[in-house]
């Protein structure tokens, strides 16, 4: 499938548990490592760049038994991981992730019930998962580094859903909300990594310090790092990835949510607005909003003084049932990649773009019912028959031409031909 498509790099993820069996050291899966290598060497076989995920929420069941990321302890069972996978897969990956999608970790896993482990500690869950994360991030950037950077000449970086907010009404209401809003959906995770000052965001960190002593907390409920946690975790990055998706407006004072009390968006206590004009796809929570990618690429270049980026992911779902015929996602991606040309356009250093997903996949709470994937899968077959949609054809002609044609209509009969398939 890369190989039709003509890819020149594909992000996939490894499995802790099938490296390290019990989640530690003492006990590496040679067939696991095995498995890795063929995929990698495959890869480079056909000049297709791999670009590796640590974490992607793959927990080894015995570390979520200790707490999983609200254990200590866990930023050094990360850190002795990530040593593991350099030293088995760096001799031929260069660039590598560390942690996928923060808050949907952090918040959805722990602060809520909408992702696994599904915890639903309200209160400090989203906070102490947070601090454990950028740490355990800090921890695996620096062993590389350190250790194998001067002989694998790699880079490393973290993946941050971003979607954009911006402010309902240019009111200084409104606009300090969106702020707000922007720092409990990302800024708690990417603030510590890239601004210069280091540490939570400021606004955010003032807000839960008040709630919690009003809520009768001896202390706030978002813990503190130290000077010298700021500093091991300040600039632990090559690059930021960046997920997008979609877009929402803030509202000081409309559009209210009712949230547990305590939590992280009871304490900015913002409302988010979805245009009715916006194209609504058949998650709930995904729309298709003007400029959205444009709007927060150029956002993070300026706030945090130009870093270097990729788009690790960006898609559009559709039914399991809607098959060939998915126009409403190649909308989507014209819309996106048009997007990323203004974006380069402005001056953000922007290295790479993957398309969220090569095929459908198990979309977590969702299961098999959305997919957003360019290749159909039959589930109902033994062998999980792959057949390409009608988007996979319009996106290859887009790599193949490095251009976006707006009256592309792809003939199926004669599409691969020309590929020797």
């Amino acid at each position: 499938m890369m190989r039709e498509l003509g890819l020149d790099a594909y992000r996939f993820s490894l499995s802790w548990t099938r490296i390290l069996p019990n989640g530690f050291t003492n006990h590496i899966s040679e067939a696991g490592v095995a498995f890795y290598n063929n995929y990698i060497d495959e890869m480079i076989k056909y000049n297709i760049t791999p670009i590796v995920t640590l974490y992607h929420w793959d927990m080894p069941q015995k570390l979520q038994d200790f707490g999983g990321l609200l254990n200590p302890d866990f930023p050094l069972w990360f850190e002795s991981y990530a040593k593991v996978v350099y030293e088995k897969f760096g001799d031929r990956v260069k660039h590598w992730i560390t942690f996928n999608e923060p808050r949907e970790i952090c918040f959805q896993g722990y602060g809520d019930v909408s992702q696994a482990p599904i915890l639903n500690i309200t209160d400090v869950g989203t906070f102490y998962c947070a601090k454990n994360l950028v740490l355990g991030h800090a921890k695996a950037y620096h062993a590389y580094n350190n250790l194998f950077k001067p002989s694998q000449g790699g880079v490393c970086g973290i993946v941050i859903c971003v979607n954009w907010v911006g402010p309902l009404t240019d009111s200084e209401e409104d606009q300090f909300a969106a702020e707000v809003q922007r720092q409990a959906d990302w800024g708690l995770y990417a603030e510590p990594i890239f601004s210069e000052q280091g540490g939570f965001p400021k606004e955010l960190s003032e807000i839960v310090a008040k709630k919690s002593a009003k809520q009768g907390y001896p202390t706030s409920r978002l813990p503190e790092l130290s000077d010298e946690q700021k500093n091991l975790i300040r600039g632990s990055a090559d690059f930021f990835g960046v997920n997008h998706y979609t877009a929402f407006l803030v509202s000081a004072t409309e559009h209210k949510l009712v949230h547990p009390v305590p939590s992280l968006y009871d304490d900015i206590d913002t409302g988010l607005y979805v245009p009715p004009e916006w194209p609504r796809s058949e998650a709930d929570w995904l729309t298709m909003a003007p400029d959205s990618l444009y709007n927060a690429l150029t956002h993070l270049h300026k706030r945090y003084n130009g870093p270097t980026f990729y788009i690790t992911e960006n898609g559009w779902p559709l039914s399991s049932e809607q098959g060939y015929e998915d126009d409403a996602r190649i909308k989507y991606y014209r819309a996106a990649l048009n997007n990323v040309l203004d974006t380069l356009n402005a001056g953000v250093d922007l290295r790479g773009y993957m398309a969220w997903s090569l095929m459908d996949s198990f979309e977590w709470m969702a299961g098999y019912t959305i997919g957003f994937g360019l290749y159909e899968v039959d589930f109902t077959s033994e062998q999980r028959t792959r057949t390409p949609k009608k988007s996979a054809f319009v996106y290859k002609h887009i790599i193949k031409r490095r251009a976006i044609d707006p009256d592309y209509e792809p003939d199926t009969r004669t599409m691969w031909i020309d590929e020797g398939h």
